[in-house]
């Protein structure tokens, strides 16, 4: 039986992490279950976003050209509600939130998700 990776990424998503990494250093995610930017994943130095008990470890990425895994958390609350889902980091066009390291390139990361097994 093939296991399904819980988070993947497009290939513009790994481009932009390669610039990101070049630019800034070891990087991170959290997806928070926020309104508005908060629902998307943003993107930190590695570490500078604190996770805590009230987080879950769903993925260290491995992205080519990136010396080190890009860990993937999501808040524990959210992770309830999408535990069923596969998650694929992408990244589309438009401002998103100042505090993601991505908002200054015009461009921000979005979570596009399947029901496992879909």
């Amino acid at each position: 039986m093939d296991v399904v990776p819980r988070v993947e990424l497009t290939s513009a998503a790994a481009e932009l992490l390669r610039r990101l990494r070049t630019e800034h250093g070891p990087l991170m995610f959290h997806q928070s279950g926020g309104c508005c930017d908060g629902s998307a994943p943003m993107c930190y130095l590695a570490g500078e976003f604190r996770t805590g008990g009230s987080d879950v470890l769903l993925a260290d990425l491995e992205v080519e050209g990136v010396a080190e895994p890009v860990s993937f958390w999501m808040s524990k609350s959210q992770f309830e509600l999408w535990s069923h889902t596969r998650l694929t980091v992408d990244v589309v066009p438009g401002r998103g939130s100042g505090f993601s390291l991505e908002a200054p390139e015009g461009v921000r990361f979005l979570i596009r998700s399947r029901v496992v097994g879909a």
